[in-house]
């Protein structure tokens, strides 16, 4: 009789004892668990706040994209548009090679006008885009086409307009110049017009800068 007593307090014991060996173990397992959901909700967010960042990057390179764009236009209306400015003799039919000032011209109808660099960097790379006033070596648009463009305004416009520089470069044998079948020694002079624009997203910082050979 006693010795199945003690059987049973033995067995006792042991089913009571295992249960106090686990205790713990599942609050390890959901911490891990709630550590990996975490990180993947971190994960997640930064992934969309890229994304979002993503998207406004292009959103606005694609506004100042547009704005340099429109420049290229305003510039093709300034050398041979619709209505006569008053440098459009500087153009056409010979352009006056005179009224292309070394680094850029600031002023009248040299404005934005930039004589052909032979050694060195060209004008298009020296000139400061980012200036404004009656110091810029730059064309703003509209100035002498009287254009309008929309810029500074609340919403997604640019910061201000867009700006532009031409150069004029010999062109006595490109395809397409009224020199390229003269005679050969017969004195003939023709030119093709580099123009180059800078258009500005919604900050000023973010700039767009396409470039153009326009033949008149």
């Amino acid at each position: 009789m006693n010795r199945v007593c003690s059987m049973t307090r033995n067995v006792s014991s042991a089913v009571f004892q295992a249960p106090q060996q686990q205790r713990g173990a599942s609050l390890v397992m959901v911490m891990i668990i709630l550590t990996v959901v975490s990180m993947l909700g971190i994960a997640g967010i930064q992934i969309s706040s890229m994304s979002e960042r993503s998207a406004r990057n292009d959103r606005d390179y694609q506004i100042a994209w547009q704005s340099a764009e429109a420049a290229l236009i305003d510039a093709e209306f300034d050398i041979f548009g619709p209505v006569a400015s008053s440098r459009r003799a500087i153009f056409s039919p010979t352009p006056n090679i005179n009224a292309y000032i070394d680094g850029c011209g600031s002023a009248g109808d040299s404005n934005g006008l930039c004589s052909l660099v032979v050694s060195g960097k060209p004008s298009w790379l020296t000139v400061n885009f980012e200036t404004t006033g009656s110091s810029a070596a730059t064309t703003e648009f509209g100035a002498f086409t009287g254009r309008t463009f929309s810029a500074g305004g609340p919403g997604f416009q640019p910061s201000k307009r867009p700006r532009y520089v031409l150069e004029a470069i010999a062109d006595n044998f490109g395809r397409g110049s009224p020199c390229r079948d003269v005679t050969a020694g017969a004195a003939c002079s023709a030119y093709v017009y580099r123009v180059t624009a800078m258009g500005f997203g919604p900050r000023d910082d973010i700039q767009a800068v396409v470039q153009m050979i326009y033949r008149n």
